[in-house]
């Protein structure tokens, strides 16, 4: 089955099969070194300096490195600004409000990039706002984030930056140096083409609170974890087998080219996808570069359902992926993300225009 969902998605055998390694417990010296190595892989993904930069590594979700991120980075004196444009910039306001962090939003519809001016007149409104989080990928619907502009906004304003990379770290770039970015949460079931379970961020280390602060919450305190990361330790237990994979995935895309090569793959295979669909009247939801390389959302094809059109793919072993809200009976979405070769995507163009013409 080819899975063309948003993560998980399908393993490379090399990756399967480091889940297979021994048992392992975690309070052993061979989980410490397991996890030391991996948190410098991830670093090492865009080239940062472990004395400035730390990897964070949790056992949960992507949502759980989000959850991380918002609750231990922004202080209880602090101010969030959260961008929504899509269900996981609403996510991270939900996060916020949970958490009952000080925070309002800038929202957009879902289809929509992020309003610029519509942002300094906010910031102008609120001086007092000390961190923005923004989604990078917003896989609502594809977009990627253009956040080289929004960075420069937070530099000259001291406002830290708080990205959601869940489905963009290791496929598109993240310039944490130029773009000021504080930190990073993200995963490794995505664009790593790890397996679901672990999650992280990359995050500067003079953003994480003094040790005298009282975390909001316990799990997913990232002083904890970082404090006790760089002692070799673990406050809690991982996934251990999940680990295994992960240094396998991260090695993998280092031996193909890193994330700029992965990058390549990923727009060869969109742009396949893209115009194949194209030729047989089905249109994207976005512009040409509005769009990540990881996903496209294109329009049902007329007189399909979502349900109708996803079964009859899945019988001929391709998933894809529902719209959602207001989308959900209008849209498909492809992602490029896994194991997956031009000879997949090719079929896949085969199969929708089979499909269609049998219809």
């Amino acid at each position: 089955m080819i899975l063309l969902n948003p993560g998980p998605v399908n393993l490379s055998d090399r990756v399967r099969n480091a889940l297979l390694r021994p048992d392992l417990c975690h309070r052993e010296v061979e989980f410490s070194q397991l996890q030391s190595k991996i948190r410098e892989q991830l670093l090492q993904v865009y080239g940062l300096e472990s004395d400035r930069w730390a990897a964070v590594l949790l056992t949960g979700s992507g949502t759980a490195a989000m959850e991380a991120m918002i609750s231990s980075l922004v202080p209880k004196d602090g101010k969030l600004l959260v961008i929504e444009n899509g269900v996981y910039g609403e996510r991270l306001s939900k996060i916020a409000k949970i958490h009952s962090i000080d925070y309002i939003t800038l929202s957009h519809a879902w289809d929509a990039e992020i309003d610029i001016n519509g942002l300094v007149k906010l910031l102008n409104e609120n001086a007092d706002i000390t961190h923005l989080a923004v989604v990078h990928h917003e896989t609502t619907t594809g977009r990627l984030n253009n956040l080289v502009e929004l960075a420069l906004i937070c530099q000259e304003r001291h406002i830290q930056l708080l990205v959601d990379g869940v489905s963009s770290f290791g496929g598109e770039e993240l310039n944490f140096a130029d773009w000021g970015i504080t930190a990073c949460a993200a995963t490794a079931n995505k664009c790593l083409h790890g397996v679901p379970g672990t999650s992280f961020v990359i995050l500067r280390r003079d953003a994480l609170p003094s040790v005298a602060t009282i975390p909001r919450t316990l799990y997913l305190d990232l002083g904890t974890y970082c404090q006790q990361q760089d002692r070799g330790g673990t406050p809690f237990t991982q996934s251990v087998q999940t680990f295994y994979a992960l240094t396998e995935a991260l090695q993998e895309m280092a031996e193909a080219g890193g994330w700029s090569a992965r990058h390549s793959h990923y727009n060869q295979l969109a742009s396949l996808v893209r115009d194949g669909l194209a030729s047989i009247g089905i249109k994207p939801l976005l512009p040409l570069g509005s769009s990540s390389v990881v996903l496209n959302a294109y329009y049902l094809p007329e007189g399909f359902s979502y349900e109708e059109f996803h079964d009859q793919l899945k019988a001929r072993d391709y998933i894809i992926y529902s719209g959602q809200g207001n989308l959900a009976q209008s849209i498909f979405r492809v992602s490029t993300m896994g194991a997956i070769t031009h000879a997949d995507m090719e079929r896949f163009v085969t199969v929708v225009k089979q499909i269609i013409n049998n219809s």
